[in-house]
């Protein structure tokens, strides 16, 4: 998927000389290196230094350019957080901050690069938008989205490399509303990013069993389409969310409110990672496993 944001964005750069890359001890390979090397005055490595990777984007923005944040989503978030609340959301500076590898996607490197509680905290801030493509498809509509995009900042929360496509025969993709990538009437899983692969792999096993899956791509968590959760509450027997995301603040803990409010009456479970640290090394799916994310355990419990 990083490989997929280099490509659209060096492309959206070739048609907008407003677009600027600004990014916190990322070596350019690929489409980034061929960004570098023909427009380095709008490329910009910052070395370690992410809160000033977040100031130039503001001063770049408060210019009338659109700048791009880049780097590992622990670092692009929370190292320079107070710049991205005061600098951006504040002045709603139309910057987009991109992190890359996100959820527990780099499993070996422990808590440090284990991005569980972004959501949750980009959500909270006023004026930002959450992106977050489940393929590399996706990913290019958001981030074309994010290029052309004047309404403020924008957390834009992406994989790494080897991701699925899985959205080709899917409904359009449309900023701030659900994507259904297939209907059905009994079983609506509702999910997004990366581990959606995982959700699709759980509706076709759900399929096989003889039901009727639903499977929701909810890219965009903030504006959240609460008309199309409502709507989706209300029109299954059953509803699933799956995320990799700290149980608080998610998809997860927002469709329960709105099940609330809506009062509905489907069955509603959610599968999330743990509120913890866990110190397990191992591949990505060794390590979801470890927090309960398997579609194993996921079937074993939706019956």
């Amino acid at each position: 998927m990083r490989n997929t944001f280099s490509e659209t964005l060096y492309a959206e750069a070739t048609a907008n000389p407003e677009v600027y890359i600004v990014v916190a001890d990322i070596s350019p390979a690929g489409s980034m290196a061929k960004f570098s090397s023909e427009y380095p005055e709008r490329f910009i490595n910052v070395g370690v230094a992410e809160q000033t990777m977040i100031g130039i984007a503001a001063g770049l923005a408060l210019k009338g350019c659109q700048p791009f944040a880049y780097t590992i989503a622990t670092f692009s978030l929370y190292r320079p957080f107070e710049m991205i609340r005061d600098d951006l959301c504040y002045q709603n500076l139309p910057v987009t901050v991109v992190g890359m590898g996100a959820g527990v996607i780099y499993s070996t490197l422990g808590g440090t690069h284990h991005t569980q509680e972004d959501i949750a905290i980009a959500s909270a801030l006023p004026n930002m938008q959450v992106l977050a493509p489940c393929d590399p498809l996706e990913c290019i509509e958001a981030t074309r989205w994010c290029a052309r995009q004047k309404n403020g900042p924008v957390y834009l929360r992406i994989g790494k490399a080897g991701e699925p496509v899985l959205t080709a025969d899917a409904e359009p993709w449309q900023f701030g509303k659900l994507r259904y990538l297939r209907r059905g009437s009994d079983v609506c899983i509702l999910t997004y990013g990366v581990i959606t692969a995982m959700a699709v792999e759980i509706a076709d096993k759900l399929t096989a069993q003889g039901r009727s899956v639903s499977l929701v791509s909810a890219h965009t968590l903030k504006p959240l389409d609460r008309e199309g959760i409502s709507s989706a509450l209300q029109q299954h027997r059953h509803v699933v969310v799956i995320e990799e995301h700290a149980p608080q603040g998610g998809l997860a803990s927002q469709v329960k409110q709105i099940a609330w409010d809506v009062r509905a009456t489907c069955r509603l479970d959610t599968f999330t990672l743990q509120d913890a640290f866990i110190h397990n090394y191992g591949s990505t799916n060794d390590l979801l496993a470890a927090h309960g994310l398997s579609p194993e355990r996921i079937l074993a419990t939706i019956g």
